[in-house]
């Protein structure tokens, strides 16, 4: 009896942020994975209000993300976010204990999986699933997953872009890199150290990213006044950028990503790359939104490239699919506890 009721809740576990959808509510949580824990190892705040705290902390709070990379880099602080999400997720008057689908990145190892699995128990899961993040933004894209036809997945987070080639149900080809959101905002910070002699946060360069931020140099290019402290002075100070700057500034780091596609290209079997010329390549996750990055990809490639509908939110709706036919997935699930 007990069975039928306990709750089922998908989570996109991210390295910038938590999704967490509940079958039949949907999407119920897009919070920032930002944990501010005080000097004894008090878990002060978790989400939208930790994040406000980074970089504006006295000295006996640090607010920081406990994953790196897309992986569990602090263990504990992971355990108390999950236990926090999960309960705002499904109400605390909630008595069972619910089974869990995570995302983790199609890199892991099977020991960062355990990690994960043994992190949502503890924060009071039932059972807890695990699924590679490629197959859930296909899913949650709307890709017929299990059809004998190929498709490629390029799911690009805070952490780390993922690319799969998806064939019956399975991952023929992947690769994982840990150059994603993260990297590009701390390119900007980099740059605009040495350009403008300026020292900004994590916060404002992510703003800079979102607001003028672009793969490919502008025609008409954006404007944006950046606050922040001078290097020489010591000062407070604001300055201005532009588009064309910050197409400079991430370079490097949009080649590492458009690299790490053509590196699965070349593991790409010839029957199913010219499935992908038909399809195009579909773009999910926060940093795939770049502006003129599909656009990017292709001119890389030669391949069409095109974002998925909410991109953002593929993988956790991919978990929710999922969640709802457990027994159709079961071969691309693993670890239950």
């Amino acid at each position: 009896m007990m069975e039928r009721f306990s709750p089922k809740v998908g989570i996109d576990l991210g390295t910038t942020s938590v999704l967490v959808y509940v079958p039949g509510r949907g999407i119920v949580l897009n919070e920032p994975s930002v944990v501010a824990v005080s000097d004894d190892n008090q878990i002060l705040a978790v989400g939208e209000e930790a994040k406000q705290m980074i970089g504006r902390t006295p000295d006996n709070i640090r607010a920081y993300r406990p994953m790196k990379d897309g992986v569990i880099a602090d263990y504990r602080v992971t355990e108390a976010m999950l236990r926090y999400f999960l309960k705002k997720a499904l109400g605390s008057w909630n008595i069972f204990r619910p089974e869990v689908m995570i995302s983790v990145p199609a890199g892991v190892t099977s020991t960062e999986k355990r990690a994960v699995v043994e992190a949502a128990i503890k924060a009071g899961a039932k059972s807890a699933y695990v699924v590679k993040e490629p197959i859930l933004a296909a899913i949650g894209a709307g890709l017929p997953i299990y059809e004998p036809q190929g498709h490629m997945i390029v799911d690009c987070g805070g952490g780390t872009i993922d690319v799969a080639v998806i064939s019956l149900g399975g991952i023929v080809a992947a690769n994982s890199v840990k150059c994603a959101g993260n990297r590009i905002d701390a390119a900007i910070i980099d740059f605009v150290k040495k350009n403008h002699n300026l020292s900004i946060g994590e916060k404002t360069a992510e703003d800079v990213k979102i607001t003028i931020g672009s793969a490919l140099p502008l025609e008409e290019e954006l404007v944006m006044a950046i606050k922040g402290r001078d290097i020489v002075t010591g000062l407070p100070r604001t300055a201005e950028i532009r588009t064309n700057e910050i197409v400079r500034a991430i370079a490097k780091e949009l080649r590492d990503m458009v690299k790490a596609i053509k590196d699965v290209f070349q593991e790409t079997p010839p029957e199913i790359a010219s499935d992908i010329i038909d399809h195009g390549i579909i773009m999910t996750g926060g940093t795939s939104q770049l502006r003129n990055f599909t656009e990017l990809i292709r001119r890389r490639t030669g391949v069409k490239a095109k974002l998925a509908d909410q991109a953002l939110f593929c993988v956790v709706k991919g978990t929710g699919v999922a969640l709802e036919h457990l027994d159709t997935y079961k071969r691309t699930i693993t670890s239950k506890r």
